[in-house]
C-alpha cells in the first residue's frame, strides 16, 4: 500500500512539472516577426500584421512583408473543414476577377494531409501557403476556422472575418482597405 502511495504522489509531481513546462514553453516561432506591442495588443484592427515567410503548395516561398503595397486576403483553413471547403469556389471566383490587385494567400494548416489534391480537384489557382509547424496560426491566433485577415497596403490588419465567406463579403472587405 506505502509503494503504491509513493507511485502515485511520483506520477503527480512528474504530471505537474510537465504541465508547468509546458505552459511555460512560449517560444517566438522560427520565421515569424512579432513586435512587442503586436504581442501586447494582439491581432486586432489597426495593428501592424506580423511577417512570416512559408513555403507554398508550388514549392515558391512567400514572406508577407514582401507583399507591402498590395492589399492582401489572408485566410486560414483546413482541407477536412467543411466551411473552409464551401468558401473555396468564391475565393476562386473572387480570384479571377481581382487577378494580381488583390493578393490571396490561403494558408494551409493541415499539410500533412493531401493538399495538393484538394486544390487540383477544386481548381484552385491562387496561393497555398503551408504552415508546417503551425506557427503563423499561432501568432495569429486562429481558434476557429475558416478565419480570414484583410490586411492594407501598408501591411496594417484592416478587418478580420470568422467563419466562411461569399463573394460580396470578399470584395466588401478588401473595398474597404487603403
Amino acid at each position: 500500500m506505502v509503494k503504491k502511495m509513493i507511485a502515485a504522489v511520483v506520477l503527480i509531481t512528474l504530471l505537474a512539472v510537465a504541465i508547468v513546462q509546458a505552459v511555460d514553453k512560449k517560444a517566438e516561432p522560427e520565421n515569424v516577426n512579432v513586435s512587442q506591442e503586436t504581442a501586447n495588443m494582439g491581432l486586432r484592427t489597426g495593428a501592424k500584421a506580423p511577417d512570416f515567410e512559408l513555403k507554398t503548395l508550388t514549392g515558391e516561398t512567400v514572406k508577407l512583408s514582401e507583399l507591402k503595397g498590395k492589399k492582401v486576403m489572408l485566410n486560414f483553413w483546413a482541407t477536412w473543414c467543411p466551411p473552409c471547403k464551401a468558401e473555396m469556389p468564391a475565393m476562386e471566383k473572387f480570384h479571377k476577377e481581382v487577378g494580381e490587385d488583390i493578393v490571396i494567400l490561403a494558408i494551409n494548416i493541415d499539410p500533412h494531409l493531401d493538399v495538393k489534391a484538394f486544390i487540383d480537384e477544386n481548381d484552385i489557382t491562387f496561393s497555398i501557403p503551408l504552415d508546417e509547424d503551425d506557427k503563423v496560426n499561432e501568432v495569429y491566433q486562429i481558434i476557429s476556422i475558416p478565419t480570414t485577415y484583410f490586411i492594407d497596403t501598408k501591411g496594417n490588419i484592416g478587418n478580420k472575418y470568422i467563419g466562411a465567406m461569399n463573394y460580396e463579403t470578399m470584395k466588401q472587405y478588401t473595398n474597404e482597405l487603403e
